[in-house]
């Protein structure tokens, strides 16, 4: 009967890596983001960084991917960025800067599937995350009147 617990227990904690829960992502890396605010006829930026948790390491030979989704009203660059799309990389972390512009006012939320591999010295593994960014874009700013100086 305990061979089978254990082998239970290695076949549970085998899934829980693959699908990155319990043993998996918690203990393996963080996922922060910024989400901007934005006025119609301007460009933000949003940003995703991966923070890998000790031993684990960032992947540099890896790729690293973050395909995006915008909703109706917002404009993005890229639907897909890459390694080279990076604006920061380490072996601790990698960030994507993203900028958004928009046409239209409202609370928008972009999709974002980020794609990327962590090592550690005895494995590596392929991580596949969804994220949303939630982006406020407000009505645009009208130009300010500039008041001339009178002349005497």
């Amino acid at each position: 009967m305990r061979r089978f617990t254990w082998l239970t227990f290695l076949a549970w904690a085998s899934a829980s890596l693959a699908a990155g829960t319990a043993l998996g992502a918690d203990t393996l890396y963080e996922i922060k983001k910024t989400e901007p605010k934005v006025a119609v006829g301007t460009t933000g930026t949003a940003s995703l960084t991966i923070t890998a948790k000790a031993p684990w390491h960032v992947n540099a030979e890896a790729p690293i991917t973050v395909a995006l989704t915008p909703p109706a009203g917002v404009t993005l660059p890229k639907a897909k960025l890459t390694r080279a799309d990076l604006a920061q990389s380490s072996n601790e972390s990698a960030r994507f800067d993203i900028p958004v512009s928009a046409t239209e006012a409202g609370k928008k939320t972009i999709s974002a599937e980020a794609r990327f591999v962590l090592c550690q010295e005895q494995a590596c593994k392929p991580v596949k995350e969804t994220l949303a960014f939630a982006v406020e874009i407000t009505p645009a700013v009208a130009a300010k009147e500039v008041k001339k100086p009178k002349r005497k």
